[in-house]
């Protein structure tokens, strides 16, 4: 067999096996992240002359833009499963722990790696913006459920909604790490440049685009299809299509894709909340997003065979351990401290910082944009982050998150 035909089996018995994961995490208490992880690391053990290369400097534009995939898709499927209306109380958690706690996390990210790891600036900033947001792909076992539960945890919630935010907020950092490699290099690059562009106009026009195509779409299927039959579906693939078509528009237009798709899938789930169509977008790009999950699982498993670890050391792993077990917890605490819900919940928001497929794709980003000097470092400081993120928190959200259940009340979603 070719590698193509070895590969094609590989991934239909990952998608497979997929089906039955949700039963299996509920019953073993441990996420299905962790069992994929360890498939690609034993297959390509096992098996790497028949296998592609899995590691993304081997592959680079395909590693970008399959990380990408997975991350707008995950972010569609975020959007719609919330049922919380936005105002900035109902979302005061998220939005802490998108601005207070997020900049801490890469204010210390950054000062591990310039002074400690001896990184250079560009480089330094580089890694605090690729693992400052916490993942939408692999943190299905602490989000909300489908939509129009009766009742959703705070936990649960503010872990979601920052999943579906933080993606699209850390954008303008990895930026600000490119900008200032090119300066470091003699570019003609400005900080006045990167506020105006980057950090203002990319996250606005992203909100814009993305509301305005959740409110037409909602009008559309809605709305319009209750006067025109013909325009009546249930075709769950519509989320799909909206993904692509959203994040499409948004980067033609300069913007942040990332920030449009939430919105958009956020703005659509709001336009008619009680609507049934809605379990079909969700089931629909729910099945999609695992599928694609499995295969970067495998691939990630794969990368930590081949040479993803080579420039780990101890330093390095200090740096990533302090930052999940200390400085996300701690940095969270911190942004929630001052709101009124069961300080265990606070507790389980801030070490449910999960790390995943997120920074891959930005850091296979910047790394397309310009060199930086420590790259190979950063490749391996990543790959540890989200291999420890998986065994710790592939461990324990799964607990974590039966226990409050069980023992904390919950809140009645709000209307």
């Amino acid at each position: 067999m070719d590698k193509y035909l070895v590969m094609l089996t590989v991934i239909g018995a990952a998608a497979f096996v997929m089906t039955f994961m949700p039963a299996i995490t509920a019953k073993t208490k441990v996420s299905y992240s962790l069992y994929f992880l360890v498939f690609g690391v034993i297959i390509y053990s096992l098996f790497p002359q028949h296998l592609p290369s899995a590691h993304p400097k081997a592959h680079p534009d395909i590693s970008l833009h399959l990380s990408e995939m997975v991350v707008i898709i995950s972010l569609m499927g975020t959007g719609i499963k919330i049922d919380r209306p936005f105002n900035l109380k109902n979302w005061a958690s998220p939005l802490r722990l998108v601005t207070i706690a997020m900049l801490l996390c890469m204010l210390g990210v950054a000062f591990l790696a310039y002074y400690i790891l001896n990184f250079d600036l560009a480089s330094a900033i580089l890694l605090a913006a690729v693992l400052a947001p916490t993942d939408p792909v692999l943190a299905s076992d602490v989000q909300v459920g489908p939509p129009n539960e009766a009742y959703k945890s705070e936990t649960k919630f503010a872990l979601t909604a920052e999943a579906g935010l933080n993606d699209g907020l850390a954008f303008p950092f990895t930026w600000l790490a490119i900008t200032i490699a090119f300066i470091q290099i003699g570019e003609k690059n400005n900080l006045l440049e990167w506020f105006s562009l980057m950090l203002v106009y990319k996250i606005l026009a992203g909100i814009a685009i993305g509301y305005l195509a959740g409110k037409a779409t909602g009008y559309l299927i809605f709305n319009l299809a209750k006067r025109f039959d013909f325009l009546k579906s249930q075709d769950g693939f519509l989320a799909l299509a909206l993904t692509l078509l959203v994040y499409g528009i948004t980067e033609a237009f300069g913007a942040y894709g990332f920030i449009a798709v939430f919105i958009s899938a956020f703005t659509l789930r709001h336009s008619e909340k009680r609507d049934n169509y809605h379990h079909h977008l969700h089931n629909f790009i729910d099945q999609t997003e695992r599928i694609l999950i499995a295969i970067v699982l495998l691939l990630l498993g794969g990368s930590l065979v081949q040479g993803g670890l080579k420039y780990l050391n101890w330093e390095i792993g200090i740096c990533v351990v302090a930052f999940l077990l200390v400085i996300r917890p701690l940095a969270a605490y911190l942004s929630l401290y001052a709101l009124k819900f069961h300080f265990k919940e606070k507790m389980a928001i801030s070490f449910l910082g999960i790390r995943g497929i997120g920074s891959i794709f930005y850091l296979s980003f910047a790394i397309k944009e310009v060199d930086f000097k420590f790259e190979n470092q950063l490749w391996s400081a990543v790959f540890f982050t989200i291999l420890v993120s998986i065994v710790i928190h592939g461990f324990s959200a799964p607990r974590i998150i039966n226990y409050l259940g069980q023992n904390i009340k919950k809140e009645k979603v709000p209307e």
